[in-house]
């Protein structure tokens, strides 16, 4: 396991260098649950990683997250400049867009992760570099330091250990710890809902609706229970949703139909929207995907959801919509992380940052991607939560943090007097999405006042599949999408339920 051998390195590196103290990282020795036949100098070096020593170490940087900004700097961080050590609570990067496809076996669920040791080969092999399976508690931006708790199976088979805290100082953190789904306070929705967001929700979606379709063909089941079972509710209607919904009703068309002859009369798939579909695209785009969608057996309803319950939705109107697989796909906002932090924030909660992604009130301390946005004296307008924003902002901090460490100011409270340089601009290169039934849509405008080109119909998905393709960071993980494509093609989705 990587945080195993994690711990075995941090053990060889504390004994082996004897112009050090033995136990160089300032905190107490903690007993470590499960690890009692480590020495005590692996203990010690696990309790956390202290200061780094001008002259003796490289500047350590610390990210926070593993989503689309963390690991955009995480790819192009220059690892002869900084030791570079990732906290977050899982080990690889989930390509989103992408994400919908393996819900229902158009693509493999490897597929769409690249683990975070391909990405920066440092956390694996260099000696000060590492990666953490853990999620950070608290900032102590006054001593430089997160504290951080190790994240654990506590609900897998066998006994797993406890979690445990450490603390890791830095001279440069980069906070890219993401968001969380929005609820907006919906009763149930944490409960009976499933996010898409993590491959583990793909996952649980993907067994959720085998379970129902195999459940509603047995014998005695009534015909208002099979109709529930076979009901599958998305809500939200942004690019995530639709591409669900447009992914599901290729599903139903082309595997269902086959495969469960006997139910195929009975499932459907209803997107509940409480404004327009892709609110953020062209109208004339926002037409054809209307036009789409209902051309594929979806049905799209504009409603308020008030409350959701173990097996129906209930609107703002008094509706109620009975459900088998209810799927939310509302937006983001902060997450309790976000919000506990004593950071001065944006106008919508985020952590604010200046145009040079800093965070004006600390030292040394940066964010990207979802859980910032720009400070209101800024004068900047808050950026969409969208993966090419966070990308940007992970290329263009990668650039700026490597220019930092060469004009010496690496190291903690040595960059006041540097230059940044340019500040970030972000310039929107437009959208995309899917519809299902080899169509999809392309909005290349800048934003939703300017005048661009827009494209539907069978180029537009072609476009849409050969840009993906081409954003899938390994070429790896790129011959397994275009694999997984042409075999769902030749011999139609996998419908096995592991």
């Amino acid at each position: 396991m990587a945080w195993l051998r994690n711990l075995a390195r941090l053990a060889r590196s504390s004994s082996s260098s004897s112009s050090k103290p033995a136990n160089r990282f300032g905190s107490p020795v903690l007993s470590v649950p499960g690890f009692a036949g480590f020495s005590s100098a692996a203990a010690a070096a696990y309790a956390g990683l202290g200061p780094t020593v001008p002259g003796q170490d490289k500047p350590r940087l610390v990210i926070l997250g593993s989503g689309w900004a963390g690991c955009r700097l995480l790819k192009g961080i220059d690892a002869d400049l900084y030791d570079v050590v990732c906290v977050s609570p899982r080990n690889h990067m989930v390509f989103t867009p992408l994400l919908a496809s393996t819900c229902v076996g158009t693509l493999e669920f490897r597929s769409v992760a690249e683990p975070i040791s391909r990405i920066q080969p440092a956390v694996s092999t260099a000696p000060g570099s590492y990666f953490f399976l853990a999620r950070c508690t608290a900032i102590d931006s006054d001593a430089h330091a997160v504290h951080c708790e190790t994240v654990t199976d506590q609900g897998g088979i066998g006994d797993a250990p406890e979690p445990w805290k450490f603390k890791v100082s830095y001279d440069k953190l980069v906070i890219a710890a993401g968001a969380d789904a929005s609820t907006f306070g919906i009763r149930g929705v944490k409960e009976h809902a499933i996010f898409l967001r993590e491959v583990h929700h793909a996952q649980e979606i993907r067994r959720k609706l085998l379970l129902n379709l195999m459940l509603s063909d047995v014998p005695g089941i009534s015909e208002d229970e099979k109709k529930r079972l076979l009901h599958c509710v998305v809500i939200g209607g942004g690019p995530t949703g639709v591409e669900f919904s447009g992914e599901l009703s290729d599903f139903i068309i082309k595997d269902v139909h086959e495969r469960y002859s006997h139910v195929k009369d009975y499932i459907h798939v209803t997107l509940i929207e409480a404004n327009e579909i892709l609110s953020s695209f062209d109208v004339r785009l926002r037409q054809y995907a209307t036009k789409q969608l209902t051309k594929s057996g979806v049905r799209l309803v504009r409603g308020l959801v008030k409350d959701v319950q173990p097996k129906k939705v209930v609107l703002s109107d008094g509706t109620e919509v009975p459900y088998g697989l209810l799927v939310w796909s509302t937006g983001v906002g902060p997450s309790p992380f976000v919000r506990s932090l004593e950071f001065p924030k944006s106008p919508c909660g985020r952590i604010g940052v200046d145009e040079w992604l800093r965070i004006p009130s600390v030292q040394d301390v940066f964010a990207i991607g979802d859980c910032s946005g720009f400070l209101e004296s800024t004068g900047n307008s808050t950026l969409p939560a969208l993966a090419q924003v966070a990308e940007r902002q992970g290329k263009y901090l990668c650039a700026l943090l490597n220019q930092i460490a060469k004009a010496g100011g690496g190291f903690a409270n040595a960059a006041a007097n540097i230059e940044l340089g340019d500040r970030f601009v972000y310039k929107h290169l437009g959208s995309m999405a899917t519809v299902g039934r080899y169509k999809a849509l392309v909005d290349l405008r800048q934003s939703k006042e300017a005048k661009g080109l827009s494209l539907t119909g069978f180029i537009s998905w072609f476009v849409w599949r050969s840009a993906y393709l081409t954003r899938v960071i390994s070429w790896r993980n790129r011959f397994y999408v275009a694999v997984n494509w042409l075999t769902t093609i030749v011999f139609g989705r996998d419908i096995t339920r592991i």
